[in-house]
This record gives structure tokens, sequence and C-alpha cells, in this order.
């Protein structure tokens, strides 16, 4: 992805990146700022409030990496080696409870057609919060030149239309006004669509979305993340039929608007974040790992190795139809994570004994080591999918792109064998014989593997030692962005066979190439305390120890002496206490978190910074704590 910083023009998203002064962390590609604009926002696609000069910008160019994980490009047709790359400037603000999308697209070509991909225009997908739904499905939104029911050819000028959630199909049938208050655009074309006697320059348009129809609010103290993507549509040479003509895609993220695939965009919005308040935050990753310092594990799936209870080694449960977990998941996983059960034996029997795991991650040097902890009355093997008992981790590949020039998903499975060992699946058997990765697994004490479910099983363990560089890391983790997600599978089988099932649960992502994985960040070579401690220059660091736990705390950087109050947040963005913590000398500083008056459940929070001399607020740092009794 192209970023404006001050070398070239305007603000840049790459100032939203996390600091480390661990290894040289990559800044996001998947999020943006939409900060809260001055005034009102009038569509008439000429961006000439004042507000849009300070909005945070995004430039995405076909044939160029929009950003990983899920970002990539198409030729639909016509010639490979276009002349006319589509370049747009997107940049995004927000105004009450509204997101405003302004886009300026460079094209010498600009309009459209009766068939699909022969057309200019924005293919958009958002997830729908607001329908209690995991994983939240996604509302469709295009705005193009793709007329398909005509008229045929398009007369020069005519406008783009609207497709999707908040429109009547076909594109051009008038929208009623609850259609247009969720959901409105106005384009200006610079030159004449449906035209190529002369050359176009392009086209630039102002978008409106009502976030409220889809289940978010950025007016709470905490903000919202909007789960967002787009690919941009580009036509040329087509009005008339030219030898050069093209039909391409360029997309950042999500190819789609009615179904995700690869990865979604964050963009995150709250109160304080306008265009007048400074530097956009830090937005970090949905997780992150700091290396071990316990000796490696003997990979023998015992996990009985000091390595699976060292404090750096992440743990979360999977579980099946449990709500209240999945909340727990950090960053937009809640939406992002989610079951199926897939029919068996004709049907969708009864789930008698719930899939329940207990998943493990830690780090040494370049290898991922993987512990895996399931309670299960019922451990079987069985060949059909459906029925395995076992797990998918599914990775993407360094350096290795997929046919959309993607980040390459990878599936590495394995299952509980025959014989009570483990099974490697998929890509985990390529990873194995180069001995890139090793598995292991072991029953529990009087559990046997069968598919009778005549006799209750404990469960089973399991162990996963991968080596990085197998899977595209360079030595020493330099680039230590994982994308990551999680599917156990657990399959249960009984007499009569009309009560056997099959569930699948998953952390994140489904399959290697659905959206989306978990965005974690390997910290190499340092402790919170030190990472922490070593960036306590600059503002914007703060992390939360001991998450989950009934007594987290609050770790923070301060480059100067402050004048700090803690505010925390429940769920639905209501104030549930406020702190005055009094002036903190420079460097780092810890506060409990003070826990033992909440129930349990998620919190936000929020460290206001203040000048002690003058009383100006220096800066606000947000974090989240899960409080578990």
């Amino acid at each position: 992805m192209r970023f404006r910083t001050a070398i070239h023009v305007g603000i840049l998203l790459a100032s939203i990146a996390v600091v480390s002064s661990a290894s040289a962390q990559a800044a996001r590609e998947d999020v943006v700022w939409a900060r809260n604009a001055s005034g009102p926002i009038t569509l008439d696609g000429v961006l000439n409030e004042s507000s849009w000069a300070q909005a945070e910008q995004v430039v995405i160019v076909y044939g160029e990496n929009a950003g990983d994980p899920g970002s990539g490009w198409k030729i639909e047709g016509g010639t490979a080696n276009p002349d006319d790359p589509v370049t747009a400037t997107l940049s995004f603000l927000v105004e009450g409870n509204q997101l405003y999308l302004g886009a300026d697209v460079q094209d010498a070509s600009v309009g459209g057609s009766d068939v699909f991909n022969r057309h200019d225009g924005f293919l958009m997908s958002m997830k729908d919060h607001g329908l209690g739904v995991y994983p939240a499905p996604i509302a469709e939104y295009l705005y193009s030149w793709w007329y398909p029911e005509g008229p045929i050819p398009l007369p020069p000028g005519y406008p783009p239309g609207f497709i999707g959630s908040w429109a009547t199909f076909p594109p051009g049938t008038p929208r009623d006004s609850t259609q247009i208050a969720n959901w409105d655009a106005v384009t200006v074309v610079h030159g004449l669509a449906n035209a190529d006697s002369v050359a176009d320059t392009g086209y630039t348009f102002e978008m409106r979305f009502n976030l409220t129809a889809m289940g978010y609010d950025v007016t709470q103290p905490g903000g919202d993340i909007i789960e967002w993507g787009v690919s941009i549509y580009d036509c040329d040479w087509l009005w008339p039929l030219m030898g050069n003509v093209s039909f391409k895609r360029v997309w950042w993220q999500s190819p789609w608007g009615n179904a995700i695939w690869y990865h979604q965009v964050q963009i995150h919005a709250r109160p304080d974040v306008t265009v007048s308040s400074g530097p956009a935050p830090t937005v970090a990753p949905d997780l992150t790992i700091t290396e071990t310092a316990a000796a490696a594990p003997v990979i023998d799936g015992q996990l009985s190795d000091g390595i699976w209870t060292d404090p750096n080694t992440y743990s979360f449960d999977i579980r099946w139809d449990d709500a209240a977990l999945r909340q727990t998941y950090p960053s937009v996983g809640p939406y992002r994570s989610g079951q199926f059960q897939p029919t068996v034996a004709g049907g969708t029997a009864l789930v008698l004994d719930p899939a329940d795991a207990t998943v493990k991650m830690a780090f040494r040097g370049d290898i991922l080591y993987m512990g895996f902890d399931v309670n299960d009355q019922v451990v079987q093997y069985h060949p059909d999918f459906d029925r395995w008992d076992g797990f998918l981790l599914l990775m993407n590949e360094r350096g290795v792109r997929g046919p959309d020039h993607q980040i390459l998903g990878r599936r590495l499975g394995f299952q509980v064998a025959s014989d009570g060992s483990a099974l490697a699946q998929d890509y985990l058997t390529t990873l194995v014989a180069a001995n890139d990765a090793e598995i292991a697994l072991a029953l529990k004490p009087g559990t046997t593997v069968d598919t009778l479910g005549t006799q209750a099983d404990a469960g089973y363990t399991a162990e996963l030692a991968i080596d990085l560089k197998g899977m595209g890391y360079p030595p020493g983790l330099s680039a230590g962005t994982l994308y990551l997600g999680v599917n156990h599978l657990d399959g249960d089988s009984f007499i009569p066979t009309t009560d056997s099932y099959g569930t699948r649960t998953w952390w994140f992502r489904e399959y290697e190439g659905d959206c989306c994985p978990a965005w974690i960040y390997l910290n190499a070579g340092n402790t919170g305390v030190e990472e922490i401690a070593g960036a306590a220059a600059q503002y914007g660091l703060v992390r939360t120890i001991g998450n989950p736990s009934a007594e987290p705390r609050i770790r923070f950087s301060l480059p100067a002496d402050n004048r700090v109050s803690l505010e925390i947040f429940d769920v639905a963005g209501r104030l549930v206490e406020s702190r005055e913590l009094g002036i903190q000398p420079a460097g780092v500083r810890q506060v409990d978190f003070g826990g033992s008056n909440k129930p349990a459940g998620v919190y936000m929070y929020r460290l206001k910074l203040v000048d002690p001399e003058t009383g100006t607020l220096r800066s606000a740092l947000h974090g989240k704590a899960v409080l578990i009794k």
C-alpha cells in the first residue's frame, strides 16, 4: 500500500503504526482512522469541506499490493497489460454515527455496460454487528456503472447506480427514503462517462454510510471498529470498443461484497479522534506474544514442559455454543469467530458432548509452539472430514502469493489417528516431511479411540512445533507478524448412527482463504517491561498485563511527568469507574485495573495524560481488559 507521508502529500495512515523497540514491527496494513469532522459534510462529490484535508488517506493502485494479508488485484478480461492502471485515493471521516468515504479516482476512461466486470465502480462489504449472529454476516454495497438491464449502451454522462443492501435491483430503480438514509453518494466525473472520444481524468465521489443500521456506534466513549472492504473496478476503452480494452480490479483486503475472502479492513473511530486532535492514536496488533525464555518442549503431546505454564505463553479457549467466551476474544475476534454443524449421517443431531479445548501459543527463536488440551467424551478417528477429532491451524505463508496476488493462506491440519497418535493433514504433511514441523498427540488416561461412543473418554492433548522459516519467515523473525486462525473439529459417533454429529468451532478464521486471521505480533527478544521501557520517549504505548485474569494490571510509558486519570467503560460504552492517579513521573508506570469490585466481563479503559503545569491534555491511551472470576 502506498501511504501518503510528509515526504509526499497529506496525512499518512502510517502514523497509526504501533512502535516497538524490540524488532522491526511492521505497520498494520489493514487499519485506518476515520476522524470526526469539524462540521457537516454535504454530499456533492466535490470534497471541498475543510475536514477532508485533514482526513486519513489510503492510496490504492492497480498492480500494487494494497496491504497484507488480503489485498490483491486481477485482470478480468481484455489486454493483460492495461495502459491506464487505476489510482484511487480514499479518505475517511465520521460525523455523528455516519461514516463518510471520499474517493478521488484517476482514470482516463470512465463508464460501464450491461456486463459484470466491464464497468467502473466500487464494490464494498461491511459486516453487520447489529444482528447478534457470529461470525457477523456481511452487507454488500456496489456503487458502479454496471447496469445489467440497460439502457444498452449506456448514454454518455449516465451516472453510477446503487446495488446491494440499501438498494432495489436493478440499479436505476428509485430508492426510498430509508435506503437513502442508510447509504447515499454523489459522483462528479472529470470528463464524460461512457464516451472515449476525449480522455477523462477520473471521478470523485462522496459517500455516506449510516452506522447505526449496521450495529456500530462510534459516538460511545470507546468508539467502535467498522469491518469493511473495497474492490475497485476499472474498465477502459469500451466506448467505443478499442483494441486495448481492459477489465480489471484492485482491492484492499477483501475482493467481494457478498462474500468475504482473505481479510477485511478495520476502520477505527471514536469521539476524541478529530481532524484537529493531532496524530492518530496507535492501533495495536490483535494480539502480541512475547518470546518465551522457557526451554523448548519435547514434542510428545503431553503438555508437561515448562513452556506451557510460562507467563509469556498465550492461552485461549474454544467451546461450542459459548457466546460469552467468544466475546472475550481480542479486538474484532468476537465478530469473526463462529461455529458450524455439518450434516452427518443424514442430519444434524443434538450435540451431546460439545467441543471444549484450550489452545496455547508460544515461540522461541524461529519456532512457533502450539499446545492443545481437549476435553472430549468421545475420541474417535474417522476419514470423513466432517467427523474428525482434531484442529486446523490457518496461517499465511510469507513471500508466497496466490492467484489473486494475495499472500497465500495455508491449512495445517491434524486429527486423532486410529492408533491414538497424531495424523498430519493438508500442508502440515509438507512441513513435517521437510523437517519444518513436528506434531505429537497423547490420549488422556482412560481414553480409547473408537467410533461407537460406548465408553466415556477424557480427551487428548497435542503439541505442534513449526519452524517459521519453513513458512517463509526470515531467520530471527525480522518480519514478526503472524496471520493466524484456529479451527477445532469435534466428531462424536454413537449407536444408532443417526445420533452422530460433527462440529467446527473457530477462533477468528474457519479456513485458510476466509475472513479473517488474527493480526499477531511475535515480539522477539523482550519482556513486556523492557519493550515499553525502551519506548518511554513517546506516548501511546499501553499494555494490559495478565489478560484475562481476576486482577489485570495496566502498564504504560511516559516521556515526561503527567497528571494521569483512569476511566473504565463496560462493553455498552457506559462509564463504570473514574480514578485520579495523581502526577506520575516519566518512565514505565503500572496501575491495578481494580477487578475485585467489578463483575466478570470485557472492559475498555482510557488513560488521560495531562500536562501538570498547564492542564492541557497531552494524550489519551486506550486499551481493553478481560476480567474473569
